[in-house]
Order: structure tokens, then sequence, then C-alpha cells
């Protein structure tokens, strides 16, 4: 083995774009024990502590979808430091799964899709853009519960973002929503008038 060959794995390791079944489990996981803690405690909102019960306010997940679109639009960025860390946390969710995986069942896992999401076009990216620049501005006026969630969320995200079924179903919806949302906000703002 040359030493050529060393370093292309090693960075063959770093940029992981599929998804193992590890890592699907993982982001699934995620995603269930989300839902199943609001489903159990009504969502920690006001509205459950203040009436004694469980109110299941939907309001209260809203963190939690809100980091599964960013999520999902990380991976939709092809190069560039959002696509760099959805890849990072491809890497970091399979490899944790895949420990966890071999350990409970035996198995190793394999690659459930080594494509995942439509690429954001110009006006998706000036979409994105100005969303991260507007979370890094508001980033400590979010309550803490709410950063919680939304990092659950992307993580979620970047897991469940593959090219089959439901998950690219989900996949084209975001990123092709938020590519029409920056066409639209550009042709708007540069004719203005509502296109």
């Amino acid at each position: 083995m040359t030493a050529a060959t060393v370093q292309l794995a090693a960075v063959d390791q770093y940029a992981a774009t599929s998804v193992t079944t590890a890592g699907f489990a993982l982001g699934l996981a995620l995603l269930g024990v989300e839902h199943w803690r609001w489903y159990k405690t009504g969502g920690g909102g006001a509205a459950a502590a203040a009436g004694g019960g469980s109110s299941r306010d939907p309001k209260d997940l809203i963190p939690f979808w809100f980091g599964v679109s960013f999520g999902i639009l990380m991976v939709a960025c092809p190069a560039g430091f959002l696509g760099t860390a959805a890849d990072f946390l491809r890497w970091g969710g399979n490899s944790a799964g895949g420990v966890l995986m071999s350990w409970m069942t035996g198995q190793d896992a394999t690659t459930v899709a080594s494509n995942s999401a439509p690429a954001l076009d110009g006006y998706g990216a000036t979409v994105v853009t100005a969303l991260v620049l507007a979370l890094w501005w508001q980033r400590k006026a979010v309550a803490k519960v709410a950063k919680g969630k939304w990092k659950k969320g992307v993580l979620s995200g970047v897991l469940l973002c593959i090219s089959t079924g439901t998950a690219a179903i989900v996949a084209r919806t975001v990123v092709g929503g938020t590519n029409d949302l920056g066409k639209f906000l550009f042709d708007t703002v540069t004719t203005g008038a509502l296109a």
C-alpha cells in the first residue's frame, strides 16, 4: 500500500456522500425519539406546563423540523462549508451507527444511496446564504432547548436525506421549494412586482 493510497482512503473517509444503513438507522432513531418525547411530554410547551397535562402542541416540533429541513439543504450544497459539514456529519453518523449496529446485531452496514438531494441553484443558494446569516446573527436570541432540538433535526435531516423513497420526495420538496422561493424573491425585488 503506497502513501498516495493511504491519503486517498483518508480523504474518502471524510467525504462520505453516501449514507449507510447504520447512519440511516441513527437518523431514524433521532426522528422517532424526538417525536416520542413530544408525544409523551406534550412537547414541553407552556400549554403543557400550565394545564398540568400534555397538550402536544405541534409548534413545539418546529425547531426540530426546521433543523431537518436545514440538514437537507446542507446535503444539497455540493461544496462549500455546508456541504463539507454535511459530509462530516454523515461520516460521523455512519461510523457511530456502524459501531452500534455491529455491536448489537453482528451485521455490517451497507450503503443505502450514494446520491442524496438535488443541488441548489443560484436562487436557492441565495436563500440558504441569507438563512445562515440570519441564524448566525440571531443565535443568542434562541432558547437553549430550541437550539438542541434544531441540532438534532440537522443531524437527522443529513442522515435521512437519501435519493430513494419518501426521503427523496421530502428532499426534492425542500430543495425545489427553496430554489423556487429564491427565484420568486429575486424576480420580485428586481421587477418590483409580485410574479
